[in-house]
């Protein structure tokens, strides 16, 4: 009997049982998002929210110059996809950020400090080849949702 118990438990936890009725996965996508590529702005499954990288696109679609103004506008349009899942920066446990120049670890760092002030998230940097659309910075994250 008490195998049969942790096998049920097991199976249950590994099959991704939820009390959304099987949902495993919810897209979430904000209303003015932009459907430019085959992808969903974030996507909850139980508790967490997988957010989808962020680029530093600010108004009309424009990427601002250096690595200092794109993690500051990246970080903002984080935000709105936050707000968008009903979350806030607090809500996020851990990011990936990738760097076309790892030299800009610090510019990028002192600009994330100052958006995760308290409790900062865990967090990866990494140095890629490219972005897209020339893109010197992306973030992605993980958020726990209340």
């Amino acid at each position: 009997m008490k195998h049969a118990f942790a096998f049920a438990f097991v199976f249950a936890f590994a099959f991704g049982c939820s009390t959304q009725a099987g949902v495993r996965k919810q897209p979430i996508n904000p209303p003015d998002a932009q459907r430019l590529a085959p992808y969903s702005t974030a996507v909850r499954s139980g508790n967490l929210v997988f957010f989808s990288g962020v680029i530093g696109r600010g108004a009309n679609n424009v990427l601002p110059e250096g690595t200092e103004a794109q993690t500051k506008q990246a970080l903002e349009n984080l935000r709105a996809n936050l707000t968008a899942a009903k979350l806030t920066p607090a809500d996020v446990i851990k990011c990936t950020v990738f760097l076309v120049d790892i030299n800009d670890y610090a510019v990028m760092n002192r600009v994330y400090g100052e958006f995760f002030t308290q409790d900062p998230p865990a967090r990866s940097a990494l140095a890629v080849a490219a972005l897209p659309a020339g893109a010197r910075v992306e973030i992605e994250c993980i958020a726990a949702a209340r």
